[in-house]
C-alpha cells in the first residue's frame, strides 16, 4: 500500500455493505455509508459502490472475510470472496485484500451498547458500518506495523 491513497473497508452482509474508508494517510478508518442490497434478489450495489471508489480514487478494497472459529470458510465467507471476484472483474486495477473479521460484528454491537448506549433500532442502522471500520481499522494497523 503506497502513502497517499485512501482504501476501502466492506462488510459485506445479505442485505447491506457497511463501507469505511481511511484517511489519506492510511492511519485511521471511517465510516463511510450502509449500502442497502439484495444477495436473494442478486442485487449487490456494484455501481454505488464504484462510484464511491471514483469519488475518492480508492486503489485497494478491504474486505471482511468472515471465518469460522476453527479457520474454515463457510457461506459466508464464501459470498464475500464472491463479492470481491465481482469488484476484481469489474476493476481488474483494484487491489482486493480480504482481512478476518471473526467477531468484528458482536465487537461492534459491544461497542454501541458499552459506550454509545444506542438503542436496538439505531444500532441495527449502523453496525455494519462499524464493523467495517473495524475490519479496515485491523488492516492498517497491520499494514503500517
Amino acid at each position: 500500500m503506497s502513502k497517499y491513497q485512501r482504501v476501502l473497508g466492506l462488510d459485506v452482509g445479505t442485505k447491506t455493505v457497511g463501507i469505511a474508508i481511511s484517511d489519506l494517510m492510511g492511519w485511521t478508518a471511517q465510516g463511510l455509508e450502509t449500502l442497502r442490497i439484495d444477495e436473494e434478489k442478486n442485487e449487490f450495489g456494484y455501481q454505488a459502490l464504484l462510484k464511491v471508489i471514483d469519488e475518492n480514487q480508492v486503489k485497494t478494497i478491504v474486505i471482511g472475510l468472515p471465518k469460522n472459529m476453527n479457520n474454515t470458510l463457510g457461506p459466508r465467507a464464501q459470498a464475500s470472496l464472491n463479492y470481491g471476484d465481482a469488484l476484481k472483474e469489474l476493476r481488474p486495477e483494484l487491489n482486493i485484500v480480504y482481512q478476518d473479521e471473526r467477531l468484528t460484528t458482536t465487537q461492534a454491537e459491544r461497542m454501541l451498547i458499552s459506550e454509545g448506549n444506542v438503542s436496538r433500532k439505531k444500532r441495527k442502522k449502523v453496525i455494519d458500518k462499524l464493523a467495517a471500520v473495524i475490519i479496515l481499522q485491523n488492516y492498517l494497523d497491520y499494514s503500517n506495523k
